[in-house]
C-alpha cells in the first residue's frame, strides 16, 4: 500500500525544521508535524541564541564536528535569507589562577576541533576590549555570534514550503507503528484523532523524543536513550549593559556557567543555571531571592561592577539531556538503521546545545542518511 507521504518529520524545533528543509531540498515529499501551535515553542525558543564556535566539545565528537560545520552554514544561511545575526565574538575568561589550566585545555579542544582563530589575551588586552571585565587570563573567540532564533525558524519554514514541503502545526504524534513498508503515525489535532502513513520517518521531537520512541516496537537489543529534563533560568539586565562581546566564565563539569549573552537588540541576559527535573516545567522560580543572589555572585566573578537591583527574571529553558546529573556530558545521539536496525528511520535524542548552531549540518547529515539509503535500495 502506498504511503500518504514520502517522509514525515516529527518535531518543529530548529533541528526538525533544518532536517525537513534539507530533505525537501533533496527532492523528498516532506511533511513536518509539530504538536504546538507555534514552531520552536520548547527548547528552540528558550535558549541563549548564540552561534557557537565549537570550543568546548571533545575532539572527534558529533557535537564538535556538526557545530564547526554548522556554524559556517548558519552564517551563510542568515546572510542569504535576511536572518538577523551578528558575529560579535566571545571572551572566555579565567577569573582565578587555578582556572588557567582549564582555560588552556579548552583552547586545546578548540584548536583540535578546527577553531583556529582563538586568540590568547592578557588582562590588559581584555580591559581594552571590555573595560568592565575582571580576569587573570582569557581567549577571544572571534567566530562566536548571536542570532534571532525566531527569525531563523521562520526562514527555515519558508525554505521548506518553497521546496514543496508542508509544515503542520497543532498536530501531536501519539504513537508510531512500524511495518515493512511504512510507518503509521497516530495523530491528535485538537480533539481530532487521525493517522498518517509515511515511507520514511525522522523523530526530532526533543523533550518528547524518548517517550514517542518508546511507543514503537524496536529490534531486539536496541534501547531508546532516556531523556532527563534540565531546567535553566535566565535573568535579564534592566539597563543598557556596557558590553560588546559575550563573556563566558570557566565551565563546571557539563555546565558552562552563568554567562553573559547579548541579543540582536543589544539587551544583556545572564544564564542559564542548571536544575535537574523529573518533568518539564517552565515556571520561573526565584527561590525567595536565593537564585538571584547566586546569579549576582557568579556574575561578579567577572563583572564586579554589576549594579545591585538591575537583574530581572527573564526566561526558563529546558534541555533534553540523555545523561544523569553528575555524569559526563553525552554526545548527540542520531540513530539510523546501523544503530536500531529499522530501515528508513532516523531518531534523534539529546539534541541540546550546540543544537541551534549545528542545525543545518544536522539536517544535511540526516538527509544523507535517508537519501543515501533510498539510493541504495
Amino acid at each position: 500500500m502506498a504511503a500518504d507521504i514520502e517522509t514525515a518529520v516529527v518535531g518543529g524545533g530548529v533541528i526538525g525544521l533544518a532536517i525537513a528543509r534539507a530533505l525537501a531540498g533533496a527532492g523528498q515529499d516532506v511533511m513536518l508535524l509539530e504538536r504546538h501551535r507555534r514552531l520552536g515553542s520548547e527548547t528552540s525558543s528558550r535558549n541563549s541564541e548564540v552561534i557557537h564556535a565549537g570550543i568546548y566539545y571533545p575532539p572527534g565528537s558529533m557535537r564538535a564536528r556538526l557545530c564547526v560545520a554548522g556554524k559556517e552554514m548558519l552564517y551563510r544561511f542568515c546572510a542569504e535569507n535576511g536572518v538577523a545575526h551578528r558575529r560579535c565574538g566571545k571572551l572566555l575568561v579565567a577569573t582565578h589562577a587555578d582556572e588557567i589550566d582549564r582555560l588552556e585545555a579548552i583552547a586545546g579542544y578548540a584548536a583540535r576541533n578546527g577553531v583556529p582563530e582563538m586568540r590568547r589575551l592578557t588582562p590588559a588586552d581584555i580591559k581594552g576590549l571590555e573595560p568592565e571585565v575582571a580576569c587573570v587570563a582569557g581567549y577571544l573567540s572571534s567566530s562566536t555570534g548571536i542570532i534571532d532564533s525566531h527569525g531563523l525558524m521562520q526562514a527555515l519554514e519558508g525554505s521548506i514550503e518553497a521546496a514543496g514541503g508542508a509544515v503542520v502545526l497543532n498536530t501531536a504524534v501519539k504513537r508510531v507503528e512500524v511495518t515493512d513498508e511504512t510507518f503509521t503515525l497516530e495523530t491528535l489535532s485538537g480533539p481530532e484523532a487521525g493517522t498518517l502513513t509515511a515511507r520514511n520517518l525522522v523523530l526530532a521531537a526533543g523533550l518528547g523524543g524518548s517517550a514517542l520512541a518508546n511507543t514503537m516496537t524496536w529490534r531486539a537489543g536496541y534501547s531508546v536513550p532516556q531523556t532527563f529534563p534540565a531546567r535553566g533560568h535566565y535573568f535579564a539586565f534592566g539597563g543598557r549593559a556596557p558590553f560588546n562581546h559575550l563573556v563566558y566564565p570557566m565551565p563546571t563539569g557539563a555546565w558552562l556557567g552563568v554567562h553573559l549573552t547579548l541579543d540582536i537588540a543589544g539587551r544583556a541576559r545572564f544564564g542559564p543555571d542548571i536544575e535537574w527535573r523529573e518533568s518539564v516545567d517552565y515556571a520561573f522560580d526565584d527561590q525567595g531571592g536565593a537564585r538571584l543572589a547566586r546569579f549576582e555572585d557568579e556574575i561578579r566573578r567577572y563583572w564586579p561592577g554589576l549594579p545591585a537591583g538591575e537583574l530581572v527574571p527573564d526566561t526558563v529553558g529546558v534541555r533534553p539531556k540523555i545523561y544523569r546529573e553528575g555524569e559526563p556530558a553525552a554526545d548527540f545521539a542520531i540513530h539510523g538503521p546501523r544503530e536500531h536496525g529499522i530501515d528508513r528511520l532516523v531518531a534523534l535524542y539529546g539534541m541540546e546545545s550546540p543544537g541551534l548552531t549545528s542545525s543545518l549540518a544536522i539536517g544535511a547529515y540526516v538527509a544523507d542518511l535517508l537519501c543515501g539509503e533510498r539510493e541504495r535500495s
